[in-house]
C-alpha cells in the first residue's frame, strides 16, 4: 500500500506533465489558423504544432512546400486556399509582321492573378499563327516573293466560306504539285496542329485546293498556284506550311483539275 505522502506525490508529478503536454498541444499552439501562418515557397520558420495530415501529432508546417513533403498541418488547406492563375481575355491578332512575306500574326493575353499556394498555373501569354499579306504601299507583291501558304485539306471542313461579290461565281479548283525540296523541320511536330507535315515527302505528288474563302478581292485564283506564271506552268514554286515557319520547300506545277483526287494525307489548302 502507497502512504499518503506517496499518492500525493504521484498526483503532483502527473499534473505536472498534464500542465506541460497542454502547454506544447494548447489551442494557441494548433495549427496554421491559430497560428496566423500562410507561407509561399519553402519556408522552415512557417512552423507550428498539432496534428498533421499523415495522422500524426507534432511539429507541423504552413508552407507551400509541406504539401510535397507532407507534413502540412490539418488545417493548412483552410489556411492557405489554393488560388489558381485567371489572365484576361486574348487581344485582337496583330497584322502580319511583313508583307509580301510568310510571317507571322500575333496575339497576347495578360496576366490578372498570380497563382498562389498551389494554385494551377498560368497558361501561355502568346499566341501565334501564320500570316500572309500579299500587298504592300507599292502594291500587289510580285509572285516570286511569295510562297503559297498550304495547310491540312481537314481545315477547309470547318473553314467558313466568305462571299464573293463578282459578275461570275467564282468556285474551286484543284492543283497538283510535285515535292522537289523540303526543309529537315517538316518532320519535327511542334504539336497536334503539325502533325500533318509528317506526311510530306520529296518525290510525292500532292493536291492543293483553292477555295473562295483564300481568294483576295478581285483575284480569281489563290495566290502562290503559279496561275498568272505564263511562260512556264512547270517553273519551281515556293511553298511554306502554315504553323511551322521553319517547314518550307520548292514544287513543280504538274496541271490544274477542276477537283482533287490525291489521298486525304496528301491533300491541302491554300491559305
Amino acid at each position: 500500500m502507497m502512504s499518503a505522502r506517496a499518492w500525493d506525490r504521484a498526483w503532483s508529478m502527473l499534473m505536472l506533465i498534464a500542465l506541460a503536454r497542454r502547454a506544447e498541444t494548447g489551442p494557441e499552439a494548433e495549427g496554421c489558423l491559430a497560428a496566423g501562418l500562410c507561407c509561399s515557397g519553402r519556408e522552415s520558420s512557417c512552423l507550428s504544432r498539432g496534428w498533421r495530415t499523415d495522422r500524426t501529432h507534432g511539429e507541423c508546417y504552413c508552407d507551400q512546400a509541406c504539401r510535397t513533403l507532407r507534413d502540412c498541418c490539418y488545417d493548412y488547406d483552410q489556411a492557405c486556399p489554393a488560388v489558381p492563375c485567371v489572365v484576361s481575355e486574348w487581344s485582337v491578332w496583330s497584322g502580319c509582321s511583313e508583307p509580301c512575306k510568310a510571317t507571322v500574326r500575333l496575339r497576347q493575353r495578360r496576366v490578372l492573378q498570380e497563382p498562389q499556394n498551389g494554385g494551377e498555373p498560368c497558361p501561355a501569354f502568346q499566341q501565334t499563327a501564320g500570316c500572309a499579306e500579299y500587298h504592300d504601299q507599292h502594291g500587289h507583291c510580285l509572285q516570286s516573293l511569295v510562297p503559297a501558304l498550304i495547310t491540312t485539306g481537314g481545315y477547309g471542313n470547318a473553314r467558313k466560306k466568305r462571299e464573293v461579290s463578282d459578275k461570275n461565281d467564282i468556285i474551286g479548283y484543284c492543283v497538283e504539285f510535285e515535292l522537289t525540296s523540303l526543309t529537315s523541320a517538316c518532320q519535327h511536330n511542334i504539336g497536334p496542329h503539325t502533325q500533318w507535315m509528317q506526311y510530306l515527302r520529296e518525290g510525292h505528288q500532292v493536291c492543293v485546293e483553292c477555295q473562295p474563302p483564300a481568294l483576295a478581292a478581285g483575284q480569281k485564283h489563290c495566290s502562290g498556284d503559279g496561275e498568272d506564271i505564263e511562260q512556264d506552268r512547270r517553273v519551281s514554286l515556293q511553298w511554306q506550311a502554315v504553323g511551322n515557319p521553319r517547314c518550307r520547300g520548292v514544287w513543280r506545277r504538274v496541271r490544274r483539275r477542276d477537283s482533287c483526287s490525291c489521298p486525304t494525307v496528301h491533300s491541302f489548302l491554300f491559305i
